[in-house]
């Protein structure tokens, strides 16, 4: 059965004119060259100093491009991308489409999330109840269980402006970032945390036992700060941890934790 819904905590911008492409491909962490028609791929813009400040959807439509990022973001994203507009031949405005998530059979015009199979699908679309008038209603509560099952980050709970930093949030793993592109902003600092550095801290899931505190609850081992429990649902969750306090009995409020470590 294929259900959906409409995320309306999403907003989409639209990226047009003739440098469109070749600007997106020297600021983002992914690779947007050669995109077909209707492709998507997920990325971040980084800060110089290589910490995370967006991440998001980038799609092909046309000549130009659609990106879909939180709603909360959108706007702090367009000005962003107007500073570094400069001399380009590139328009960057909002965008009238809506973002529509699902899981089940993609309907016409979605595509599977790149992240993960297990996330669904997504399309964008100009009249979102049409679109959903074939499909099941979708429980938002399903895309948070897929989510910490498949230890995705989320914006604004696990990925946090100017602190993260996106391989300790799993990007490589969630096919956000391409290590054969050309330079793009935060690119040195990433390629060195890549092949020069091994991480230490890092998002896992974890195992809950009792109740779950607030998001952002901090993690003991034993007397020591090992890190923050974020997302949570049905026994799961995930953690920002150091990977050298990870292991054993951990605690979050009244809960109890074990970390899935690979």
């Amino acid at each position: 059965m294929t259900a959906g819904l409409q995320a309306t905590d999403r907003a989409v911008l639209e990226v047009s004119g003739e440098d469109a492409g070749h600007f997106l491909q020297n600021l983002v962490t992914n690779n947007v060259e050669g995109l077909a028609e209707g492709a998507c791929v997920y990325a971040a813009l980084l800060s110089p100093q290589g910490k995370y400040l967006f991440d998001f959807f980038v799609i092909r439509r046309g000549a130009g491009f659609l990106i879909d990022v939180k709603a909360d973001r959108a706007q702090p994203l367009l000005q962003r991308l107007t500073l570094y507009k400069l001399r380009a031949r590139v328009t960057v405005a909002p965008s009238d489409l809506a973002v529509v998530l699902g899981q089940g059979e993609p309907p016409s015009g979605a595509v599977i999330d790149p992240r993960s199979a297990a996330l669904g699908w997504r399309a964008w679309v100009a009249d979102p109840q049409a679109y959903l008038a074939d499909l099941a209603p979708l429980d938002p509560a399903a895309l948070l269980a897929a989510r910490i099952a498949a230890c995705v980050p989320e914006t604004g709970i696990e990925l946090v402006p100017d602190e993260s930093y996106i391989l300790e949030m799993g990007f490589a793993r969630l096919n956000g970032v391409d290590f054969r592109k050309g330079c793009y902003v935060g690119q040195e600092v990433t390629a060195r945390m890549k092949h020069k550095t091994e991480l230490r801290k890092g998002l896992v899931r974890v195992e809950i036992e009792g109740e779950a505190p607030a998001p952002g609850t901090e993690i003991l081992a034993g007397e020591r700060v090992a890190g923050r429990l974020y997302s949570s649902t049905g026994g799961a969750g995930l953690a920002y941890l150091r990977f050298d306090r990870a292991e054993g009995a951990l605690a979050a409020g009244p809960a109890r934790l074990r970390a899935e470590l690979a």
